[in-house]
């Protein structure tokens, strides 16, 4: 079955049709230039709403060592996801705070996939380049060629990037990654998830991966 994480919550609402719909993680974003930031004390908030089944992650940006260790520890994440252009050495020290460490590269026209190879963490996740944001683009990239990362490395795939409902069966059904990561594609605005689009989506993965759904889609 492939998972799915719902990536930029901001409320306790969207957080709970989230996770009424399926989703296996919720993300929170650390990163005070992003429209879908949330502050730690809200975020704790939200997180100590939750069923114990579903994984919160918290979403950094080239944020330190020891802010990242502030906020792990008050929030309560069980993973966090390196959106920035950390090293495999700093992914590496992060463990001792006994959380799940997903790196992600940005993939553009230059991309080269042996810059995976010095990380030892729990995912990769692959998104789309941009030079002006750290992800929630809703644009897309070339998946083919993660297939050649998949099959050398013995690390779990997330794939993100633009993903919805149109060209997440395509994005499936291509590479059968671990878990996808959609934010804008289940989005009424910037930080503000639609309820259906979140079932929708979640139902729709879950179909194509090969689990049973309560509905029919």
């Amino acid at each position: 079955m492939v998972r799915v994480k719902i990536c930029g919550i901001t409320s306790e609402l969207d957080a709970q049709r989230a996770s009424k719909a399926g989703a296996w993680a919720v993300g929170f974003i650390f990163h005070k230039k992003s429209p879908r930031f949330i502050s730690p004390f809200k975020a704790k908030k939200i997180i100590d709403s939750l069923p114990p089944f579903i994984t919160p992650v918290g979403v950094f940006v080239n944020h330190n060592a020891g802010a990242m260790r502030d906020i792990i520890t008050h929030t309560g994440l069980r993973a966090v996801q390196l959106h920035g252009d950390e090293d495999h050495h700093f992914a590496h020290r992060l463990k001792r705070y006994n959380v799940k460490i997903i790196k992600v590269f940005r993939v553009g026209e230059n991309f080269d996939p042996k810059v995976v190879e010095p990380f030892k963490v729990d995912a990769f996740m692959f998104d789309t380049f941009d030079q002006y944001n750290y992800g929630g683009t809703g644009k897309t990239f070339d998946w083919n060629f993660l297939k050649t990362v998949k099959a050398a490395h013995d690390v779990p795939i997330i794939l993100s990037g633009g993903l919805n409902t149109q060209n997440v069966i395509e994005a499936v059904n291509e590479l059968k990654p671990y878990a996808v990561d959609v934010n804008s594609g289940v989005e009424e605005a910037p930080g503000k998830k639609d309820a259906k689009k979140m079932k929708d989506f979640i139902d729709i993965v879950s179909y194509i991966s090969g689990a049973k759904v309560k509905e029919q889609i």
